[in-house]
């Protein structure tokens, strides 16, 4: 069996490395004062709702921590950002631009200044229409209640005196996870089953792990968010709605240190854990950010900003003999037991897919500054790749992307990736943009990273 390490490239280190010169810092004089406030509200579901993560629809019997809305409300110089996590698979801009809407309406944040991500957790009921089964419409309105909870309360919070200051460290975790994409001796791309044979990843894996607190004038924790680029696979005990071990670890994170502990999902769409167990997991993201907040430093804010744009992309055209071909070939290889069932699943979606083919369609790229910290929201599970290019070619030398932000269109692979297939770029309602889609994702975030930068000058 090949021993499996983990797969760092020099290139991502150095970039790690990057003197603050290289990057530039921001030219505007005079901090401002900010306030900050956060709030959770609870995602209540139950074991009559379908749960989202798999092929087929299964059911959860009992559920272990609690899927939340997690909120955090920055205001300064008369500017709101908002930011949102929800512990749910993901979600489509339908739903968010609603309750978006009626966060502008009610609380006075405009809308661009809003960005609601999903933590990719595979444990929770699902919220969209993928492979075999659909959304739950009953736990979709809980959701858009439970974000807009959420807010409001944040954003009352902030009327009595919340002055905080920003706290920042760019810490580490290199273990939880890997590139999961392994060329396998048959020049297939791994997705499950065996990998007995497999030869070597075929991508990045990003180790970064951002912190950002805010802290109160005597020092209590208001919030914290961290960042990393995995997939949010593991509950601690089956068959359970789960946060996932992300979520379990910002839960317990919050028990032990106080104020409410946001995870915000990076570019994972290549990333999974395939050797560390759910406890194991927990336990190292909460040790890398307890370390990471232990040497946090204060960062001055000087700027609060947030830029929405809407971004056009097609539905690919395919071919569907070679679609099948793929599909039909690694299902009954790996698969073991019956694997025409979910070929057929796959068959199924190709057939409502096909009418598409070539079809433009519009989604949101958002970019928010806090600080000297740029985060840049994607609408989908963005390949790892992808997001290191971004961070290389910000002119801010803290970028991170959130990945499934403001709506969901699918994995979004590399180029190279297209070129060597697997799962990830099956034609499905799970992948469906055209070739080239995630370098062009990339050139526009990298424009309007630059727009803020310019700007702020």
């Amino acid at each position: 069996m090949v021993k499996l390490g983990i797969y760092v490239s020099l290139t991502l280190f150095s970039f790690a490395l990057i003197n603050s010169t290289s990057k530039g810092e921001e030219v505007q004089e005079g901090d401002m004062q900010i306030k900050a406030a956060a709030s959770a509200a609870e995602i209540v579901g139950d074991d009559s709702m379908v749960i989202a993560g798999s092929i087929h629809p299964h059911f959860a019997h009992g559920q272990e921590g609690k899927l939340r809305a997690s909120a955090l409300v920055v205001e300064g110089e008369g500017e709101k950002l908002c930011l949102v996590s929800c512990d749910v698979l993901m979600f489509n801009k339908d739903i968010i631009d609603d309750v978006a809407r009626r966060i502008e309406s009610e609380c006075g944040i405009p809308f661009e200044n809003i960005l609601i991500s999903a933590t990719h957790t595979h444990h929770a009921p699902s919220t969209v229409r993928i492979h075999g089964y659909d959304k739950d419409e009953v736990f979709c309105g809980r959701l858009k209640e439970a974000i807009f909870k959420a807010v409001c309360e944040a954003n009352e919070k902030l009327k009595t005196d919340q002055n905080v200051e920003m706290y920042f460290r760019l810490g580490q975790e290199s273990t939880v996870g890997q590139n999961s994409r392994l060329l396998l001796s048959d020049n297939t791309i791994y997705w499950v089953g065996p990998r007995d044979d497999a030869l070597r990843p075929t991508g990045p894996f990003d180790p970064e792990l951002p912190v950002i607190a805010f802290r109160k004038p005597d020092g209590s924790l208001e919030a914290i968010l961290f960042n990393h680029s995995t997939h949010n696979i593991g509950a601690r005990r089956g068959g359970v709605r789960s946060p996932g071990f992300y979520g379990l670890a910002a839960q317990e994170l919050g028990e032990e240190l106080g104020g409410t502990v946001i995870f915000l999902l990076g570019a994972a769409g290549s990333t999974h854990n395939l050797i560390l167990s759910t406890d194991e997991m927990i336990l190292r993201i909460k040790n890398a950010v307890k370390e990471a907040l232990s040497k946090a430093q204060r960062m001055d804010v000087r700027t609060l900003k947030s830029v929405k744009e809407e971004f056009e992309y097609r539905v690919r055209r395919f071919d569907e003999e070679a679609e099948e071909k793929a599909v039909t070939y690694y299902c009954r290889k790996r698969l073991g037991g019956n694997p025409e069932p979910t070929i057929e699943v796959f068959r199924r979606m190709r057939r409502e897919l096909a009418p598409h083919r070539g079809e433009v369609r519009r989604t949101w790229l958002q970019v928010m500054l806090i600080g000297d910290v740029a985060l840049v929201g994607v609408p989908g599970e963005l390949f790892t790749s992808l997001g290191i290019e971004i961070k290389r070619r910000s002119p801010f030398r803290y970028t991170y992307v959130v990945e499934l932000a403001n709506d969901y269109i699918g994995y979004i692979p590399d180029k190279e990736a297209f070129d060597l297939g697997g799962y990830q770029v099956w034609t499905g309602f799970h992948s469906f943009v055209e070739r080239g889609t995630g370098e062009r994702i990339v050139d526009e975030a990298v424009r309007l990273l630059t727009r803020l930068r310019e700007s702020g000058r």
